[in-house]
């Protein structure tokens, strides 16, 4: 059996835990397809895969990675492939599990052509965070015209993060006002340059700032990774029928909310995962980034950000420079 090079958890642990080894060649099953990876993103769900706290799904590889891109080398073609995916095109796609292999099996319907002009990296930078945001900013949170027909506003906690530049650049494309949460001055200037209005959490209450910012009417949607004690201080920033979407708890995952709020300004909270969700819904959203998204990539109005490639092998570096937290839009592997 054909082997390959990957990196695997050795065992539940910090960041040099990550090994590389050597594995079997996986094997595509019905519908599915398999690429020969190039690049491979990093994103925070695999820090928290590694240290024993986000178990892949049932049937998921157990190698860490959710985003890949390279070349479709085998697989079955026949059934869901509505780009027209043909073996040796070049593809990005969003996986459960087993990125950071030298080969990868995803789902057809989850994979997508690279957009024209993009590298391997680039293209490898986009699965998992424009997934995620499309489903939670345009999906759940319903972002787009309120009453009157005035476009809608967002706010984006942790604006500097993979998925915080992503949502800030599609949000600004589509005509949206946004403002962005981060920590650092620098980090603020990157925001602004995207097109968010930067707060600097460390030093400026959000609330006020969107507030004063709105004349005291609040934002539409707001897109949360922090949860916890923000809970509160968010429900107080959205405006009448606004949209708070959780997609992650990095500050807690527990909060006291005064539910009479919720119901006289008519507020929704709401939220979701994606690693664990079916491939026709996942195949689903690569439908609608293809046909809304990707035609903005391919004119460069949405770039990804990226910060720093590893080499595939110094995988625990790229995550010890995940956990600082240090820096702007998205950490890749190559090989």
């Amino acid at each position: 059996m054909p082997t390959m090079q990957a990196i695997e958890i050795s065992q539940p642990g910090s960041a040099d835990v990550l090994q590389l080894s050597s594995r079997p060649v996986p094997q595509p099953g019905p519908g599915e397809v398999l690429i020969k990876v190039a690049a491979a993103g990093v994103n925070r769900p695999d820090v928290f895969q590694r240290m024993g706290n986000y178990a892949p799904p049932p049937g998921a590889s157990d190698i860490p990675g959710l985003e890949v891109a390279g070349e479709l080398v085998d697989g079955d073609l026949s059934g869901n492939n509505p780009f027209g995916l043909k073996r040796g095109d070049a593809v990005c796609a969003l996986l459960a599990g087993g990125g950071y292999a030298e080969y990868a099996v995803a789902p057809l319907a989850q994979c997508l052509p690279v957009p024209a002009g993009f590298s391997m990296v680039e293209a490898a930078a986009l699965p998992e965070n424009f997934f995620t945001v499309w489903s939670n900013v345009f999906d759940r949170g319903q972002l787009g015209r309120g009453e009157g027909g005035a476009q809608e506003s967002l706010l984006v906690q942790g604006g500097s993060s993979g998925i915080g530049v992503t949502a800030i650049q599609l949000a600004h494309a589509l005509g949206h006002r946004v403002f962005a949460t981060a920590g650092s001055a620098e980090k603020c200037a990157a925001c602004e340059k995207l097109g968010a209005q930067a707060i600097n959490y460390r030093e400026q209450d959000f609330v006020a700032v969107v507030k004063q910012a709105t004349e005291g009417r609040g934002v539409d949607v707001i897109l949360d990774m922090v949860a916890g004690d923000y809970i509160p201080r968010e429900i107080d920033a959205l405006a009448e029928g606004g949209r708070l979407v959780f997609i992650a708890t990095l500050g807690g995952s527990k909060a006291e909310i005064d539910a009479a709020v919720l119901m006289r300004r008519r507020l929704t909270l709401t939220g979701s995962t994606l690693r664990a969700r079916p491939v026709a819904f996942k195949g689903a959203l690569a439908g609608q980034l293809h046909d809304k998204v990707w035609p903005l990539l391919e004119a460069g109005t949405v770039r990804p950000v990226i910060h720093q490639v590893f080499p595939a092998a110094q995988a625990d570096k790229a995550h010890a420079l995940m956990e600082s937290s240090t820096h702007i839009g998205k950490i890749m592997l190559q090989w």
